[in-house]
């Protein structure tokens, strides 16, 4: 036995309220990006005059951070207070005891 699929057939006679409301419902896809956005290519040929610290994250000019950049190679360090130092060695050093001895805090 042949099982029939239904068919939507629209003929002079039918009343097409349905598919008009079926087709109204329907919203275009916004495929273009906003006109204030530049473009790719053109963010490409910028050239960028601005840039930020590695070591602090401030915003440098590019002859400042050419300059900092001279300083790093150069083994110029911006050194660590005492106090600093010792932060990060106990840190470093619980962060070794933690990995070598698991334990939790809390409820069991």
């Amino acid at each position: 036995m042949i099982k029939r699929m239904p068919v939507l057939v629209l003929n002079a006679g039918s009343s097409i309220l349905p598919l008009a409301l079926a087709l109204s419902t329907i919203k275009p896809a916004l495929s273009l990006p906003p006109p204030q956005d530049t473009p790719e290519e053109v963010l490409r040929t910028q050239i960028i005059t601005q840039a930020r610290s590695p070591v602090d994250g401030k915003l440098l000019t590019a002859a400042e951070y050419a300059q900092l950049q001279a300083q790093l190679e150069a083994g110029a360090v911006p050194q660590l207070s005492p106090e600093v130092r010792q932060n990060i060695f106990l840190l470093r050093v619980l962060k070794l005891i933690r990995t070598v001895v698991p334990f939790r805090v809390g409820p069991l």
